[in-house]
């Protein structure tokens, strides 16, 4: 098997050797200003120019990579970087053959167009923005390598055997063998650790790419850790936006799936997409094996110990860590009950009993509601300031270009959308949410004003960009909110901001400013530390701070430090632990980049050279 390598040293610059191309005149169509583009980029990879293909850009231009040129994912930010990573990397990816997807549009200024490439080993598919006949952006993404294609479409598996065999087995017995075998007589080639909808999404990406891989969780179906959540939880991102891979939720589904809803259609996916899943099992211990580039993973399945060595191992535990739970002075006197926001069960218990839940994002938020429904006298304790969007505003001003039935009408598919998003670099994200922010805040000032006057510490980000950046950049500090603002705002849902608790008492906690609420339950809605804590948990501490914090990109806001890496730390993506890889996310980040990740584990299983460019170095260990 070929060996993965890393490129650690960033080339040198030379000047461009080739003649210029005239440019086609700014009054040309879109799409023949486009192929014109694509036309020289061409010509300088094919010259292998490293300079003349970063001089297309303009000279602060953006070039985002998912896998094709990189083997990783990486935004290369301005001339010199993209000169650099043309330079590293165009021997062994060969690109070649670019042109136009479908005809290119224009507006304000800027021209947008879908396009396709192959590379030595993949065909591709991306997204050019051009300003004055220079790129602005690009994004190349792989879609699949050309060896070893997905097996649908025209490649799709006959399901039937014409002919005499005595030895026949049906397609049900074929799995049951297949179910029999892989975790004892065959070891899985890709082990996943977490059997959420992330878990169970890449499970499906591999399958497809015919990559062994068993799927393994502690609870007992697919779909528990949603069942198992408070009563009244659904889904707050629309439908159109929560679709899972090659399947897609019904035209009828709700535009909110409840919690319920949401198990029951990742125990069907699972059972149709006919993915290895063990339920009831807990990983106990990792450790990889350098002589034999392997894992050697300990776990307990339903009781039986049992050793399973994959090559590669994925960690799909959600895009956070392990439960934050704060050690507060007292805390072992209390004789009520108390219990991270993760183990909520819900609000039925709880009617007439004084409750605080310290925290104000989107779980605070849903349990302190679902609380006062049933009747309890609850009191969130707000830390720090919280951005709020409503949920309708959210729909109409955010998400409903890409992700929504007016969309959909409008041609719009979630793969395209998808790829839309994706289009546009971190850096520059802000700019294209910040003025839709001033217009959420202008629109639903009296619902902000209103919340002010409670007490309710409100931001938009740091900068003003509002939710996406404010999750990408540190996973927390928001809610989008389906009724408990009103409550705040009304008093029904009692607030106590700018404090924090400083000392628990058998009866009641007493908070930095002086005042002692009365308590039978305390609900942390605390959050989650890093990703890389469970591995902290399942390899070892050495392994978790060799590979660093996850999430953030390093945008130097709250909770983000620097420096700048322009990609969420080590997600979907090679880390510096060999064969070790991070999977979560929202539902929408895991069906797109659970392609990305797919398809790396492919690569590395099949032999294909994956040198990668552009590791960052850790600069954060959690």
């Amino acid at each position: 098997m070929t060996r993965n390598t890393q490129t650690t040293t960033t080339p040198s610059t030379t000047p461009s050797t080739m003649p210029p191309t005239p440019p086609t005149p700014p009054t040309s169509p879109p799409s023949t200003q486009a192929q014109h583009w694509l036309d020289q980029l061409n010509q300088a990879l094919q010259h292998r120019d490293p300079a003349a293909a970063a001089a297309l850009f303009e000279p602060q231009g953006f070039w985002r990579d998912l896998v094709t040129f990189t083997w990783n994912i990486k935004t290369l930010e301005g001339r010199e970087a993209i000169q650099a990573m043309l330079t590293a990397t165009l021997a062994q990816v060969q690109p070649s053959n670019w042109r136009l997807e479908e005809e290119a549009t224009e507006n304000d200024g800027v021209i947008e167009a879908w396009i396709c490439f192959d590379t030595a080993v993949a065909h591709g598919r991306g997204h050019l923005r051009l300003r004055q006949g220079q790129a602005w952006t690009l994004l190349t993404t792989m879609v699949e390598l050309k060896d070893f294609p997905e097996k649908r479409n025209a490649q799709r598996p006959r399901g039937d055997e014409h002919g005499i065999n005595r030895q026949r087995q049906t397609w049900q017995e074929k799995r049951q063998q297949e179910e029999a075998q892989l975790g004892y007589e065959q070891q899985p080639y890709c082990l996943v650790i977490g059997g959420g909808q992330g878990g169970i999404g890449l499970g499906a990406r591999l399958r497809q790419l015919e990559v062994p891989t068993l799927i393994i969780d502690k609870l007992e179906k697919p779909g528990d850790a949603w069942r198992r959540r408070y009563k009244s939880l659904c889904l707050h991102d629309p439908v159109w936006y929560d679709h899972m891979p090659y399947l897609p939720f019904p035209d009828h589904w709700p535009v909110f799936a409840p919690k319920d809803k949401v198990g029951d259609w990742l125990e069907m996916y699972t059972k149709v997409m006919e993915l290895n899943y063990w339920g009831s099992t807990e990983c106990i211990s990792a450790h990889y094996d350098e002589q034999a580039a392997e894992w050697v993973v300990q776990v307990n399945r339903a009781g039986e110990p049992l050793t399973l060595r994959p090559k590669q191992l994925v960690l799909a535990t959600g895009m956070s860590g392990i439960a934050n739970i704060p050690d507060i002075r007292g805390q072992d006197s209390f004789v009520g009950e108390q219990h991270h926001s993760s183990q909520h069960p819900g609000g039925e218990a709880y009617g007439g009993k004084h409750v605080v839940v310290l925290g104000a994002n989107n779980s605070a938020h849903d349990i302190c509601a679902a609380l006062w429904e049933h009747g309890a006298d609850v009191t969130m304790i707000q830390r720090s300031s919280t951005h709020i969007i409503k949920s309708d505003t959210l729909m109409e001003k955010v998400l409903g270009g890409l992700y929504s039935e007016a969309a959909v009408q409008n041609g719009m598919t979630t793969y395209k959308a998808d790829l839309t998003f994706a289009s546009i670099p971190f850096k520059v994200m802000p700019e294209f949410h910040i003025p839709i922010y001033k217009e959420v805040a202008k629109q639903d000032a009296d619902f902000y004003q209103s919340l002010e006057e409670a007490g309710f510490m409100l931001d938009f980000g740091d900068d003003g960009s509002g939710l996406f950046m404010k999750y990408l950049r540190r996973a927390s500090g928001y809610y989008i909110d389906v009724g408990a603002s009103e409550l705040i705002a009304s008093g029904d849902i009692k607030l106590k901001s700018h404090t924090t608790i400083e000392q628990i008492r058998p009866h009641s906690v007493v908070l930095t400013d002086g005042t002692e609420l009365p308590a039978d339950l305390i609900v942390y809605a605390t959050g989650y530390g890093s990703m890389n804590g469970w591995a902290a948990r399942i390899i070892s501490q050495e392994v978790a701070d060799k590979v660093g914090k996850c999430w953030g990109m390093g945008s130097a806001t709250s909770k983000d430090p620097g420096p700048w890496e322009g990609e969420l730390r080590n997600m979907w993506k090679p880390t510096h632990q060999p064969a070790l890889w991070f999977h979560g996310g929202n539902l929408h980040q895991s069906r797109h980049y659970s392609q990305y990740l797919a398809l790396q584990i492919k690569a590395r299983m099949e032999g294909i050279a994956t040198p990668v460019y552009g590791m960052e170095d850790v600069n954060h260990l959690s």
